[in-house]
């Protein structure tokens, strides 16, 4: 019979045994301790070429990692998911690690290059998920983003990796906006839909299809849209498209070839998600959008995820992203929040440029100077033609010293460095409030006369500056003063015609971006046209073996 002493003497032991288990298993894996020679000779032959990874093992006395074949199977499983983040995994290591580790037998110098190996394909992995694999600046003309290194804590993420936490250390160098991972989620649903077989083309036809049509391709229709929201409803066999007779929206009891309500309400949704005029007749624009194949919707999300890892890192809690390509502003408060409005972004001649500043301070009753670009393109062939022109448009002529200068003693065949300037007010194209940030390009938030603008589904209108939809209200949420800047107040300060400055009191990140794959407000992704044409070179650079 075990006495009670007995007990607790056992009990002892047993904690002490595990306590030794653990601690053991928190070692370095067998052989680690007698690399770290090697290891550490080896860095400092290769110099700063390899200044991460001496830095990494600087903070574990250079003993070994990747020793063991369970430590090696985890790095490798841990990699393979970046295929989720539109990366692929053969970039960082081969796809034959597990083999060559169990090969390399007692040889000091093959073992400490798999170990560098296994380790620099993991620290440029994390590098890639933090701050994207491409470079920009290569990819964006007007790029003017300011880049940031990544460099995690080496000392946690070793205890990390000896914890065998690869997937882990993997996560903590995602973005962690919201954002990223329903990219993330989106790319893991179309390439579901993918494998599933993708989803049927809507074939060529002289008329649209509309509400109370009747016919074969309104099945297909039904099809098309039933695939893209759940890949189980793709049939086995593609050529039974066109007598399905069950899809979105038809209950067993329906005519799935008519075109009725439900579906219209269908297909009004599909066109406001690809920003498309939403009234639920699919012509030549929708059936477009339709037939795009589901690959080339998988490769829009990996470009947008690319782009993410560009700018979504270090955000605050409060921001205002605009949206280049969804011609949508948000403003991210604390706690969630996300107020949006509609905008009017560049022309695709005069592109709205990536942009990352914040903003400083707003002009109520703004005057207008010509940029250079609208006065030598725009205004002065009008000029030549009629100087009359200067007055019609409220446009004055002034000197660099800011001088006002008489037109008619200009010589504006060689005007040199003279402004034109547009008082506030009427027909100035800034409106009532510009919205104002630091950066090299000139562009700024600011309201419109011509808001009728906003009601168009695509809104690449203006010169490359952004215009905002309710810029009073986003005007009040950047004051964030209830007491002094009430909707009313900043009414009455427009209303007064004064033109003047109003500070924030603190500065607001703004992020200019260009996104053609978005999460919408409905759960799902939204896709838009690649205005600007920048798709293709980042596809392709993502595309590129890694250096």
């Amino acid at each position: 019979m075990t006495t009670a002493g007995q007990w607790n003497r056992a009990r002892a032991w047993l904690v002490v045994g595990m306590s030794l288990c653990v601690a053991l298993l928190a070692l370095p894996a067998g052989g680690a301790q007698t690399l770290a020679p090697a290891i550490e000779s080896q860095l400092a032959a290769s110099g700063s070429r390899d200044a991460d990874l001496a830095a990494f093992y600087r903070s574990r006395a250079h003993h070994a990692l990747w020793q063991s074949p369970e430590r090696v199977e985890a790095l490798v499983g841990a990699v393979a998911t970046l295929q989720d983040d539109g990366l692929s995994p053969d970039d960082y290591l081969p796809d034959d690690l597990v083999e060559r580790r169990a090969a390399l037998g007692d040889d000091e110098a093959a073992r400490v290059a798999f170990e560098l190996q296994a380790t620099r394909g993991l620290l440029t992995a994390m590098r890639h998920l933090a701050r994207g694999k491409t470079d920009p600046r290569r990819l964006e003309q007007d790029w003017s983003i300011a880049l940031t290194g990544y460099t995690p804590d080496w000392a946690a993420l070793s205890q990390q990796l000896d914890a065998g936490d690869v997937e882990a250390a993997l996560d903590q160098a995602r973005p962690e906006a919201s954002f990223y991972q329903a990219l993330r989620d989106g790319l893991s649903h179309y390439r579901g839909v993918a494998a599933s077989g993708g989803w049927p083309e809507l074939p060529e036809r002289g008329e649209s299809l509309r509400e109370g049509d009747r016919h074969p391709d309104v099945a297909l229709l039904r099809q098309r849209l039933a695939v893209e929201r759940d890949p189980a409803s793709l049939p086995a066999d593609a050529d039974y498209y066109p007598q399905v007779e069950l899809a979105a929206g038809a209950n067993a009891s329906d005519d799935a070839e008519r075109f009725d309500a439900e579906l219209a309400r269908e297909v009004r949704f599909f066109q406001h998600r690809h920003l498309l005029e939403p009234d639920a007749v699919v012509g030549r624009h929708t059936r477009q959008a339709l037939n795009v194949p589901v690959e080339a919707r998988v490769d829009q999300l990996r470009v947008n995820l690319e782009r993410a890892r560009w700018l979504l890192h270090d955000l605050p809690a409060s921001y205002v992203l605009v949206d280049i390509a969804g011609y949508e502003l948000h403003h991210v408060r604390e706690h969630g929040d996300d107020w949006r409005t509609r905008i009017v972004v560049g022309q695709p001649y005069r592109e709205t440029p990536s942009i990352r500043s914040a903003i400083t301070h707003l002009t109520f009753n703004p005057t207008w100077t010509i940029p250079p670009t609208i006065f030598r393109e725009d205004k002065l062939p009008r000029i030549r033609d009629d100087l009359g022109y200067l007055e019609e448009a409220n446009l004055r002529v002034l000197a660099p010293s800011g001088e006002e200068l008489d037109p008619a003693e200009v010589d504006w065949d060689n005007p040199g460095g003279v402004m034109l300037r547009q008082a506030a007010g009427g027909d100035n194209p800034l409106g009532n409030l510009v919205i104002r940030f630091p950066n090299d390009h000139a562009i700024y938030l600011h309201d419109t006369p011509a808001r009728w603008l906003f009601n168009r589904a695509q809104r690449a209108a203006s010169s490359g500056c952004i215009r905002v939809e309710h810029v009073e209200e986003l005007a009040r949420q950047l004051l964030a003063d209830s007491q002094r800047w009430s909707a009313r107040d900043i009414a009455t300060r427009i209303e007064d015609g004064r033109t003047g400055n109003v500070s924030l009191a603190n500065r607001v990140p703004v992020i200019l971006s260009y996104w053609t794959a978005s999460p919408d407000e409905f759960g799902g992704i939204a896709f838009r046209p690649d205005i600007y044409g920048r798709d293709v070179a980042v596809r392709r650079a993502l595309d590129a073996p890694t250096g």
